[in-house]
C-alpha cells in the first residue's frame, strides 16, 4: 500500500459516516485516504430503513433479517405490537456492515489504514497534516505524518478531531449505550420472533432512554443507554435478557459507547475540516436511530468536501449542515420535545405506550421512520394526534 503524499481529503473515522464520505469522495474522483481504528464497533440495534437501503445501494446480503413487526413494552408489561405495513427494516450487524462499507470505499479508489488520529498539526504553508500512529498488542507504533487539503472528522461521539479543530464541539452532551450481541439457540424462547423488534420503555431498563432486543436472524442485539452514570447499563441488560428468554444463551460480544444527544451547533472550521455522523451529533432524539443520520452525513461532508476543492470557498464547508437541518432539524425537534415530555418517568413511559396502540400514531410514525421526513399529507390525522397526546398527558386517558 502507497500512501499518497498529500490526498485531497483524509476521512478520520471508518463507521457509517466515514466510509460514505470516503466513498462518495472517491467516486468523485478525489485522492482519499480512510484513517480507521482496528477492532471497534459501536453498539447498535442495526435497524435501518428503506430509504437507507435505497439512496445507498444496501446489497440484500447485507440485511441479517427483516422485521415486520415492532413491540413497545410500558413499565407495567403492557404489550403493543405495531406492524409495519407495506415493507420491513432491514437489521445489519455492524460488526459486518461498517466492514463491508469500508471495503466499498477502498473498491472505488480509498486508501485504507489501520491507525489512531492523535491530532492536526500545520505545516509553515497552513496546510493540515494529520499526525496518527499504529497502535500493537504489545507497543504503540511511531507517529506518523500526512499532509491533506481537507479532513472529514468521523471519529465518534468525543470526536478528537472536533474537539481539536471546531468551535463548540465541547458542548456536545452524550448517553451512554451498551449492548450484548447474543446466540439466538436453536430451540427459539417461546415470545421470541426473529422478525419482531422489541422496545422496552421501563425505569428499570432505562430511566431516560429505553432499553431493545433487536433481532440479527440467527444473533440478536439485547441492548440499553442512559445518560444517568449512576445507572448500571449491564443490570439492566441482564434483565432485558431475562424478559426475553435470552439469559441463557451464549454471548458472542458486549460492546459499550457514548453517543450523542443532539447535533453541534457548528460542523466545520471554517478552513478545511468538517465533521459527520456522531462526531457530528447527529443520533435521533427518542430513538436513537443514527446509521441513516451518519450516513447522510457523510455524504453531505463529502459534497462539501468536494465543492471546497474545486471551488476554494471555504464557506461551503458550512452547507453540510444546513443542508442536513433543512431536510431533518424538525424530526430532532420533535422526537426531542417526545423524550423530553414521554421519557421523564414510568407514569408517562405507561401513557405513550398507550397512545401507540392509536393506528394515526403507528401510521405517521411508522411514515416519517421509513421515509424519512414528517407526514404532512394527513392534517387531520395530525391534529387528532395532538388531542390524542394532550389527553393523555393530562391523564384524561386511563393508560
Amino acid at each position: 500500500m502507497t500512501l499518497p503524499s498529500c490526498p485531497d481529503c483524509v476521512v478520520v473515522g471508518g463507521g457509517p459516516a466515514g466510509a460514505t464520505a470516503a466513498h462518495e469522495l472517491s467516486q468523485a474522483g478525489r485522492q482519499v485516504v480512510l484513517l480507521d481504528r482496528a477492532g471497534r464497533i459501536k453498539p447498535c440495534g442495526g435497524a435501518i430503513p428503506p430509504r437507507l437501503i435505497r439512496d445507498f445501494d444496501i446489497p440484500a446480503e447485507q440485511i441479517v433479517a427483516r422485521a415486520t413487526s415492532a413491540r413497545m413494552v410500558s413499565p407495567a408489561g403492557a404489550k403493543v405490537d405495531i406492524p409495519i405495513e407495506r415493507g420491513h427494516v432491514g437489521m445489519v450487524d455492524r460488526e459486518h456492515f461498517d466492514a463491508w462499507l469500508r471495503q466499498r470505499a477502498v473498491d472505488a479508489g480509498a486508501v485504507l489504514i489501520e491507525g489512531r488520529f492523535l491530532r492536526l498539526e500545520r505545516d509553515p504553508d497552513g496546510m493540515a497534516v494529520v499526525v496518527w500512529r499504529t497502535d500493537r498488542d504489545d507497543h504503540a507504533g511511531p507517529e506518523q505524518r500526512l499532509r491533506t487539503r481537507s479532513v472529514v472528522g468521523a471519529d465518534g461521539a468525543r470526536s478528537q478531531v472536533a474537539a481539536q479543530t471546531v468551535p463548540g464541539a465541547d458542548r456536545g452532551r452524550c448517553v451512554f449505550a451498551y449492548h450484548e450481541i447474543v446466540a439466538v439457540p436453536d430451540q427459539r424462547p417461546a415470545d421470541y420472533l426473529g422478525s419482531r423488534c422489541e422496545i422496552h420503555y421501563d425505569g428499570r431498563v432505562s430511566p431516560d432512554f429505553y432499553g431493545w432486543v433487536f433481532p440479527h436472524g440467527a444473533t440478536a442485539s439485547i441492548g440499553t443507554g442512559s445518560a444517568d452514570k449512576g445507572f448500571s447499563l449491564r443490570r439492566a441488560t441482564d434483565e432485558l435478557r431475562q424478559r426475553a428468554g435470552l439469559a441463557d444463551a451464549i454471548t458472542l460480544r458486549r460492546e459499550g459507547a457514548p453517543i450523542p444527544m443532539k447535533p453541534l451547533p457548528r460542523w466545520d472550521n471554517g478552513r478545511d475540516v468538517v465533521l459527520a455522523g456522531d462526531a457530528a451529533g447527529v443520533v435521533a432524539p427518542a430513538s436513537g436511530e443514527g446509521i441513516y443520520y451518519a450516513m447522510l452525513g457523510g455524504r453531505l461532508a463529502a459534497q462539501s468536501v468536494d465543492e471546497l476543492i474545486t471551488t476554494g470557498d471555504v464557506r461551503v464547508l458550512a452547507r453540510a449542515r444546513r443542508r442536513f437541518m433543512r431536510e431533518h432539524g424538525r424530526v430532532f425537534w420533535v422526537l426531542g420535545l417526545m423524550q423530553r415530555v414521554w421519557y421523564a418517568n414510568d407514569g408517562r413511559r405507561e401513557r405513550f405506550v398507550s397512545i401507540c396502540r392509536d393506528r394515526d400514531v403507528q401510521q405517521l410514525t411508522f411514515d416519517a421512520y421509513m421515509n424519512k421526513r414528517l407526514v404532512r399529507s394527513r392534517p387531520l390525522a395530525h391534529v387528532r394526534i395532538f388531542f390524542k397526546d394532550l389527553a393523555h398527558w393530562l391523564g384524561l386517558v386511563r393508560a
